[in-house]
């Protein structure tokens, strides 16, 4: 197996560019003050986010996905952030079993 040095370097550079605008995001908000409905807006950015990159799988993939993202979405009021994953992948994983 070779390495192409032009992949390798642009996996790294993708790598270190993907970590500094995370950091430079952390250091940023940091600085914020925001109150009143700046704060609920900016406290809202992760929820948007993960229902942005979530949802559109979830109902395009099938109806056990659709299914267990429901279902997931439920068990997440519940339950700690950890046992909702744990929860949602066996869900996806026995719906994709029963409905296939």
């Amino acid at each position: 197996m070779t390495v192409d040095p032009v992949t390798l370097t642009a996996i790294l550079a993708m790598a270190v560019v993907t970590y500094a605008t995370r950091m430079a995001g952390i250091a940023l908000a940091g600085r914020l003050r925001l109150r009143g409905r700046a704060r609920a807006a900016f406290d809202a950015i992760p929820a948007a986010v993960l229902t942005a990159v979530i949802a559109p799988v979830a109902v395009a993939t099938g109806p056990a996905e659709t299914l267990a993202a429901l279902a997931t979405a439920l068990a997440a009021l519940r339950l700690p952030l950890v046992a909702t994953v744990a929860f949602g992948a066996g869900a996806v994983a026995l719906l994709r079993l029963l409905i296939g």
